[in-house]
């Protein structure tokens, strides 16, 4: 196994770790339904899916045509 033979400082830890950033998500508000989603994402709001204002899949109607 790798074994360290000097003990690394903590400038040298702290500079790796610059790249581990908590990242904002960006948030959406739709025009139809007025709910927030994530960007590029479809989101279902009363039983109904949503991409780009439109509606995808109407969950009632799905569930008629399969019986």
């Amino acid at each position: 196994m790798a074994h360290p033979k000097r003990r690394q400082s903590s400038t040298r830890r702290d500079k790796r770790r610059t790249h581990y950033k908590a990242v904002v998500p960006q948030l959406a508000k739709d025009a139809t339904s007025g709910e927030m989603h994530l960007y590029h994402r479809a989101h279902w709001h009363e039983g109904k899916l949503y991409y780009r204002g439109k509606v995808v899949i109407d969950k009632e109607v799905a569930t008629a045509d399969e019986n």
